[in-house]
């Protein structure tokens, strides 16, 4: 008996080899450009804490209070009196080097007066070009909290976790390919031309749903969740744990889009029908939302752009099985399949002769 699994063994082994030199090659390649890739990772949560710096500086045009009527969490925002701006206030650089002027063209100063004051000015000219400098810097975007790390080696760690999880996206399709070259030699010709298909669909389905959460549900959950305490703390993000946040995210979405690819794989092996699955539908609902909050951070819109599209994907779920796997009725009797009553009247011919 093991003579003859012996084969299947080496087989997969094999496999798995070329499997995991594939997941080695890909974590050195995403190892090498690991700045690049943390760029694009971080880049959701960088927009998110431009968007809720703005919040806050704009909030400070004027006073914010707290409403009096008992409530708490309500904030309205009081105007203040109009301000003049061409009258520009003077500031204390601008004092210190406008004293310092006076002291150093005063006749009446002493070398130890215009020394300490051209000292004195220096400083503030110094202050001054600084503060513009950082003012300009903060123009363009105004960050509200900051990307941090808790760990001595915490760059190195992530460097690893992010090149592990690219990785991992990169030999997928590799690691599939090599799935089916282990089971294609057990399937017929018609099981094999539909197996191919489903190999391409779970990579391009999977691809379609970390696009998804990408572009579409991190901008929006990620600008939520940071500004919604914006004017209460100020967020300081851990990037250990942000990487594990982020990645939930993504392979969340990824197997959550392959729901129609499960159909066509379970109604391929006749196990489900459309009847089964809008028979179905009002459990599935459920399980959707029960889904969409595990696999996605606790606010409800970004639940909802998880469950909505679930429920759309098992709208086309329904129309993959009734392509693949249409349901019928029990009276239908396949005119291929010899009848039984005609099997038994055979069968009495036979004997009686």
């Amino acid at each position: 008996m093991f003579s003859d699994i012996k084969p299947h063994l080496v087989e997969l082994r094999n496999r798995i080899f070329i499997s995991v030199v594939a997941l080695i090659a890909g974590f050195v390649l995403s190892f090498i450009f690991y700045q690049p890739i943390l760029h694009w990772v971080t880049s959701p949560l960088d927009k998110a804490l431009t968007e809720a710096g703005k919040v806050v500086k704009k909030s400070k045009e004027g006073e914010w209070s707290v409403d009096g009527n008992g409530s708490k969490g309500n904030i309205t925002k009081k105007t203040l009196p109009a301000i003049d701006k061409t009258k520009k206030p003077i500031s204390l650089v601008d004092k210190a080097i406008k004293n310092s002027d006076l002291i150093i063209n005063s006749p009446e100063s002493t070398k130890t007066e215009i020394a300490i004051a051209n000292s004195l000015k220096d400083l503030a000219i110094y202050t001054k070009e600084l503060a513009k400098i950082n003012e300009e810097k903060n123009s363009d975007g105004v960050f509200w909290g900051s990307i941090t790390t808790h760990q001595l080696g915490g760059v190195f760690v992530v460097a690893l976790k992010v090149s592990l999880y690219a990785s991992i996206f990169l030999a997928l399709p590799i690691i599939l390919w090599q799935g089916w070259l282990f089971v294609a030699p057990g399937l017929y010709d018609n099981e094999k031309k539909m197996a191919v298909p489903f190999l391409v669909g779970v990579t391009i389905m999977f691809a379609i749903g970390v696009m998804f959460a990408y572009y579409v549900v991190t901008p929006f959950g990620f600008q939520f969740l940071v500004t919604f305490g914006a004017f209460l703390y100020t967020p300081l993000i851990n990037i250990e744990d942000y990487i594990g946040f982020f990645a939930k995210i993504l392979f969340g979405f990824g197997l959550a889009f392959e729901l129609p690819m499960i159909v066509y794989f379970l109604a391929f092996l006749g196990l489900v029908t459309e009847k089964t699955l809008i028979s179905f539908f009002k459990y599935a609902i459920v399980l959707i939302f029960i889904v969409a909050a595990l696999l996605t951070p606790p606010d409800v819109i970004t639940q909802l752009l998880m469950a909505l599209p679930l429920i759309i994907l098992y709208g086309v779920s329904i129309i993959v099985a009734k392509i693949i796997n249409p349901y019928k009725e029990d009276n239908d009797i396949d005119e291929d399949e010899p009848n039984e009553s005609n099997n038994l009247n055979e069968q009495k011919q036979l004997d009686n002769e």
